[in-house]
């Protein structure tokens, strides 16, 4: 059985009340031992002097593109099926990232909506042996929004979760039927919040950006909207509802007034949501177009108290890659979305940590601890007897991103040439390093 010591590092553990320099032992796929002095014998050893040493993250929400077979009759076109990304590429750039494990929304072509796709695709995650993959399969058939899929047969073949991410929930009855079922598997229902009569056709934010560039904007209500529908039907069934990428000032205020009211709901937000607004669409164009859209300073100021506050529960990436290609077109053609695995660390280190808006456990509980219990999985812990799933990170180490040298398959992010402090230097996943910082 092979054994990796790592050596020296700041374990940061918040839900095994660890928080200090110690070493930690793994001998196959289980931690055996975390002390602050380790005098086993171990085949490989890991220096994480300097270092922090957490739970591996887990992103709750990306697009890794496979399958991506050509546009079907309604089916979302803009998507970029293979040319965009594959399972492959996707999942190195989330081990370059930090990420142990990560959530694959069910938007392809064809739609992930039945338990041979969803098998599918775990089973050649397994065979690439880089991060773990947690299929989100679709709410409804098609993710066209007219009848359920089959969710117990999804869930008995390995979805963790249902959405028909790319487009809402179309209906309230729908929703209310997919809580009851999900409420019964133990599951979430993950909404991309968006009231399409009110969005339809939109762009940017409906600011001033969009004006001055004269393209249709994309209200703050159309996600408000849906999101309070969503609460409602929460607290009428008790089903887990969780909220994709909440980007408004109103929609932190309808989850934070929903947690007081004991809803059983959870919320996550985007590096790319807390860091721009909607001016940066001047400087990087399309690289800068996504749903929902980046918005004013004012819903950015809401996010970070939401993240401050707890009403946020975890940071995903909402990890959207497209070609060159298509992301070369003009910007009201263009599709939306961003790459993000590779800059979610330094992202929340940047805008978070170092202002101090958080501390660094609350980081690692927003980037691993809470995403493990909302998708319920035994993971987001390092105690002895957990799985050897550990992000080994550099608060301190000073680097450019550039989107040329990304693992992904496509290059579309804001944040290419800027400059960071923090970076992941070891991802290992089953107590086997898939990735190391060279």
């Amino acid at each position: 059985m092979a054994s990796l010591l790592i050596r020296g590092g700041r374990v940061v553990s918040p839900e095994d009340g660890l928080d200090g320099a110690m070493d930690v032992l793994l001998e196959g796929v289980v931690v055996r031992q975390i002390a602050p002095r380790i005098e086993a014998r171990a085949d490989e050893v890991l220096d994480a002097h300097g270092q922090i040493v957490a739970p591996g993250f887990i992103d709750l929400h990306c697009h890794l593109r496979e399958p991506g077979l050509p546009a079907q009759a309604g089916l979302p076109s803009e998507a970029g099926g293979e040319l965009s990304e594959t399972l492959e590429t996707g999942l190195r750039a989330a081990v370059a990232g930090g990420f142990t494990a990560v959530c694959a929304m069910p938007n392809t072509q064809p739609v992930n909506d039945c338990a041979e796709a969803t098998a599918a695709m775990t089973a050649k995650a397994r065979r690439l042996g880089l991060a773990r993959l947690f299929p989100i399969a679709a709410v409804t058939i098609g993710s066209q929004g007219e009848a359920l899929t089959h969710s117990r047969a999804l869930v008995a073949a390995g979805a963790i979760a249902f959405s028909d991410d790319g487009r809402p929930v179309r209906t309230a009855g729908l929703m209310h039927m997919a809580l009851d079922r999900a409420r019964a598997l133990g599951v979430p229902i993950i909404d991309h919040c968006e009231d399409l009569a009110l969005s339809s056709g939109g762009v940017l934010d409906d600011g001033p950006v969009a004006r001055r560039l004269g393209v249709k904007g994309i209200p703050a209500k159309s996600e408000e909207v849906c999101l309070a529908r969503d609460l409602e039907l929460a607290e009428a069934t008790g089903g887990h509802f969780h909220a994709a990428h909440l980007s408004t000032a109103g929609s932190i205020a309808l989850m934070r007034d929903a947690k007081r009211r004991g809803v059983n709901a959870t919320c996550e937000v985007m590096p790319h949501h807390f860091t721009l607004t909607d001016d940066a669409v001047l400087r990087y164009g399309t690289n800068a177009k996504m749903n929902p859209p980046l918005r004013s300073a004012r819903d950015l100021a809401a996010l970070l108290a939401g993240i401050a506050d707890g009403t946020v529960d975890a940071i995903a990436t909402d990890h959207a890659p497209h070609a060159l290609t298509l992301k070369a077109k003009p910007l009201a053609e263009a599709p939306f979305g961003v790459t993000g695995f590779e800059t979610a660390l330094a992202l929340a280190l940047t805008q978070l940590v170092r202002p101090g808006i958080i501390s660094l456990p609350r980081l690692v509980s927003l980037m691993s601890v809470n995403p493990a219990r909302i998708i319920h999985q035994a993971l987001g812990r390092l105690q002895v007897g957990s799985p050897a799933d550990i992000t080994v990170f550099d608060p301190n180490l000073d680097w450019t991103f550039r989107a040329s040298d990304s693992r992904s398959k496509s290059r579309n992010s804001p944040f290419d040439g800027w400059e960071f402090k923090g970076a992941v230097t070891a991802t290992i996943v089953g107590g086997r390093v898939v990735y190391q910082r060279s």
